[in-house]
Formats: C-alpha cells, sequence, structure tokens
C-alpha cells in the first residue's frame, strides 16, 4: 500500500517530527480500520512515540471507548466534523498522548450521502499542552479523495498524517 506515499513516507516524516518534539500519539480510526496505526508501526523504533490505535467503527464503539456524545452522533452522524473532533479529543485522553488522531468518512464504493459523497472524510487532530496553559485544542479538516475503497482509505491514512505532521511543526515551531 504505497500508491500515495511521498519519499520518505509520511509515516516517517510523522515519526521523526513525534520523536524530535518527545511526543506521543494515539489514533481513533474509523473508516481507515487500523491503517494509520498499521503505517505508524511499519517504521522501525515508533514504540518510542505510538501509543495505541483504537478501530472504533460503529455508534457504540465511538461511545464507549472514545467518550462521542450520543448528541452528537444523533444530530451529525459519525461522518461529521464534531463527531471526529470528540474522537480526536477522546483517543487523546483516554490515552494520555500527546497528540489524539480520528478519521471518520465514507470508503465506499457505496453509502455516499446528500452533501457526503463517497471519498469524503473528516480528519481531527488534538493537541495536549501543559497542563494550565489553555493551549489544548482539537482541529478538524474535511477533505474528499476519490478512487477505490483501498484507494481512498490509504489516501485519508496518508492525508491524516500529513495533517498531525503539520500540527506537529507549528505547534513546535513556536
Amino acid at each position: 500500500m504505497r500508491e500515495f506515499a511521498s519519499d520518505p513516507p509520511e509515516e516517517v516524516r510523522v515519526g521523526d517530527a513525534l520523536r524530535e518534539a518527545g511526543h506521543t500519539v494515539a489514533v481513533a480510526e474509523s473508516c481507515t480500520g487500523g491503517l494509520i496505526g498499521s503505517l505508524l508501526t511499519d517504521v522501525p523504533g515508533s514504540s518510542d512515540y505510538f501509543d495505541r490505535s483504537l478501530v472504533t467503527y460503529s455508534y457504540d464503539a465511538k461511545r464507549h471507548e472514545l467518550a462521542v456524545s450520543r448528541e452528537s452522533l444523533d444530530e451529525h452522524g459519525a461522518v461529521s466534523e464534531p463527531v471526529a473532533r470528540e474522537m480526536a479529543a477522546g483517543v487523546r485522553d483516554v490515552a494520555d498522548a500527546t497528540w489524539g488522531v480520528a478519521t471518520t468518512g465514507i470508503a465506499g464504493p457505496e453509502g455516499g450521502l446528500p452533501g457526503k459523497p463517497v471519498g469524503t472524510v473528516f480528519v481531527g487532530v488534538a493537541f495536549a499542552a501543559p497542563w494550565g496553559s489553555g493551549d489544548s485544542y482539537a482541529r478538524v479538516e474535511r477533505f474528499e479523495y476519490d478512487g477505490s475503497r483501498t484507494q481512498v482509505k490509504e489516501q485519508i491514512a496518508r492525508g491524516a498524517l500529513a495533517l498531525l505532521r503539520g500540527e506537529i511543526e507549528s505547534t513546535t515551531s513556536d
């Protein structure tokens, strides 16, 4: 699964950024089904910064493992900005990691909705700043990818890692 990989691959670049910053990451995956965790653990030495990947595919898994609210799921559906934000913050806090990353989307080939076609994904990234600083945050980006189910999943996973790397670099360059 290297069709959309850069050189060096994003998982290596993210690992280097995490290691250099002394940060850790945990991942909550829905549509990617564990692919981000797999990519991260393909890198030798990833145990220095990788904590866990939770595959929370169902509504119940999102509620039980990540404390995603029933209200967000009812009002917005699983494939939404509020749910991605709660997933990212939830996995960050459950793992007590510096960073939480979450993916929720429609990998296809079916399942598209009005306003949310196949290939739509919301990627959440949550940062745990030092206690008392008030600088912790969670942000979400929406992306749309084309291709087969496998291609869409790879693009989502690599896009999520690129988004994470950008956030790490922006917090450590201050």
